[in-house]
């Protein structure tokens, strides 16, 4: 039997339950810091130093969070359904979970890039500091896409978006785009489910369901609406 396509959009609220806060918690502060001040190429053009510094201090609030009951839910699906999580998030707590097909929207912050060429990409588990090089000679930067930067993994996420069987929103806003804007290709008749602990206005759509709880609740109401 061919399993079903549940595509799955998930954001900060799902990492929140894991003691990972974002900027929108707290006035456009993101743990004390201005975004403009450490998540733009400006602020990277600025003041590099406090960008890395930025960085490295969320590198290791990820390292020492733990996949919640969210994450391991969705995980679990992979037993019934072929599960794509399409994440906003930049921590690796899905993988952690067991999600085996993941998709980072924004980056990824245990990896780390070339400034100058975005391709030349590894993995770092530490520290980046000013004077760190890729092999083409340029300061290494976060594996991040800023505010103002174009998000190239949109183009691979559309069309798994437009080719799922069930839909599935957790944990996010909808007020960042273009992710917010995955809403829009999927097709009419498709299920789709929201969770979020404050369902997020959208307009009118059918096959809606609304799961109003926060992620670690609202996936198990999720697993008992699609298993039962």
């Amino acid at each position: 039997m061919v399993k079903q396509k549940l595509v799955v959009l998930s954001g900060a609220g799902i990492s929140a339950e894991s003691g990972l806060r974002t900027f929108r918690d707290s006035d456009g502060l993101w743990e004390g810091y201005n975004v403009i001040d450490v998540a733009t190429p400006g602020a990277w053009r600025k003041n590099p130093e406090l960008v890395l510094k930025f960085y490295n201090e969320r590198r290791k609030n990820v390292a020492d969070a733990i996949p919640n009951a969210a994450h391991i839910g969705l995980a679990e699906l992979e037993k019934y359904f072929n599960v794509t999580i399409i994440t906003q998030n930049i921590d690796d707590l899905h993988e952690r979970a067991g999600s085996t097909n993941v998709i980072h929207l924004h980056g990824e912050i245990f990896k780390m890039r070339s400034e100058r060429d975005e391709t030349l990409v590894s993995e770092i588990k530490g520290d980046i500091n000013l004077g760190d090089t890729g092999s083409d000679g340029a300061q290494l930067r976060p594996y991040i896409v800023w505010f103002e930067e174009p998000v190239p993994k949109m183009e691979e996420a559309i069309p798994i978006v437009y080719a799922a069987d069930i839909f599935v929103v957790v944990g996010t806003s909808l007020v960042v785009y273009p992710a917010a804007g995955l809403l829009n290709y999927v097709t009419f008749d498709t299920p789709k489910y929201i969770i979020d602990k404050k369902i997020p206005y959208i307009s009118p759509m059918k096959n809606l369901t609304v799961i109003e709880k926060p992620a670690t609740v609202g996936v198990e109401v999720l697993k008992k609406l699609l298993l039962d």
